[in-house]
């Protein structure tokens, strides 16, 4: 800030003073800004969150991650629209952050979702099986395919690797 000064306020040990007391202001100011400017977006808003689900209808679950109620926000910005193979797969992603797989089975009146990428049940599987109930035909079912590890598959892990494992990635261990 001193540029903005003359010259001579440079050795003035009371400019410097002033100086340092505004711009450590200034810095304050602008993270606050910057902090503010986050919550306009649902993938970086931190206690902003709870306008977006109050916009939105959603209920606040403060006892959830920031990550699941981001979804959540993020899934129900989504799922607007002519109900679509498309649309129950942008719902599903925004919950999984893998790839999905969505299929039809119209004699059946009924969908699949599978989560191609994910092991195990999602986190907020809930969440997303209520999203996908609101945005579907009442008259349609809908199956969620989960992958899980089986025995063939932690076979061929080290100890370290098997270990790591939680049980709900386990075949049999989850739902």
């Amino acid at each position: 800030m001193f540029s903005y000064l003359p010259a001579y306020y440079e050795t003035s040990r009371v400019m410097q003073a002033d100086m340092n007391a505004k711009g450590a202001e200034m810095d304050l100011l602008f993270a606050a800004l910057e902090e503010t400017f986050q919550q306009f977006f649902v993938r970086t808003a931190t206690w902003g969150l709870d306008r977006w689900e109050s916009e939105l209808g959603i209920p606040t679950d403060l006892s959830k991650p920031l990550d699941q109620r981001r979804a959540v926000v993020e899934s129900k910005l989504r799922g607007s629209g002519k109900f679509s193979g498309q649309l129950v797969k942008n719902v599903a992603e925004a919950y999984d952050r893998g790839r999905v797989e969505v299929s039809f089975q119209p004699g059946e009146w009924g969908v699949t979702v599978r989560f191609v990428d994910s092991i195990g049940a999602p986190p907020n599987l809930d969440d997303l099986k209520g999203m996908i109930e609101e945005i579907k035909p009442a008259h349609m079912s809908v199956v969620y395919r989960l992958n899980y590890l089986t025995i063939a598959q932690v076979e061929g892990m080290t100890i370290t690797q098997i270990e790591s494992i939680t049980q709900d990635k386990l075949l049999g261990g989850g739902l």
